[in-house]
């Protein structure tokens, strides 16, 4: 069976504070062409931020035309912006055969297997244990204690749908968990639509 020519997503979640930017780009030479999945928003750019790369930043009225389009996988309004997941650059980068690769929580991971689940492949990144993952947190300094609590609050919540997704990569040590994620990747890549075996069957029947 050859290769497909259509990409694959491969979801990512964990806690913040697990190393899944870190994973990615110490494994990033390794796992083909990919596309890393950004938001759109309607909100003005902050300084520093660069439209393609942070954030995809459009109207008001452009957003609200692909929300009846149906182009987001997902979406919400914050304080009187939008935020969403758009489709386009998603399906873009699908047929340009790459593997779309998706930083987002457990609510994400689910809302991702309802619209794209034969082509979707998970896998969930967390240190060793909470008492690690608050260390991590404090060593940063980067966030308020307010802020780490609910970190560490939502991580507690996130690590009881551990069960949902296909792998768990432990960030015990980031040469052994960039390892297993290129391992990952490349099994996701692997992973065939209904579509794609509806036909290898015929054709290999015919």
């Amino acid at each position: 069976m050859s290769r497909r020519d259509k990409g694959a997503i491969l979801v990512l979640s964990g806690p913040s504070g697990a190393g899944k930017s870190t994973i990615i780009s110490a494994a990033s030479g390794q796992i083909g062409m990919y596309y890393f999945s950004i938001s759109t928003t309607t909100r003005e750019p902050r300084v520093g931020e660069v439209d393609g790369k942070d954030y995809f930043f459009v109207s008001k009225e452009s957003f609200e035309e692909d929300i009846k389009a149906g182009n987001f996988l997902e979406y919400a309004e914050v304080h009187g912006n939008y935020y969403g997941t758009s489709l386009t650059p998603v399906n873009s980068a699908l047929e340009e055969g790459k593997l779309v690769i998706f930083d987002i929580d457990v609510q994400g991971h689910r809302l991702v297997r309802a619209k794209m689940n034969d082509i979707t492949t998970s896998a969930f990144i967390t240190p060793p244990t909470l008492r690690e993952l608050e260390s991590r947190l404090r060593t940063r300094c980067t966030d308020t204690e307010e802020v780490i609590l609910n970190r560490l609050k939502n991580a507690k919540e996130e690590i009881e749908a551990l069960n949902e997704y296909d792998f768990t990569i432990i960030n015990d040590s980031l040469e052994e968990a960039a390892e297993e994620f290129v391992i990952v990747a490349k099994a996701a890549r692997l992973k065939y639509s209904q579509e794609t075996e509806e036909k290898f069957i015929a054709q290999w029947l015919a």
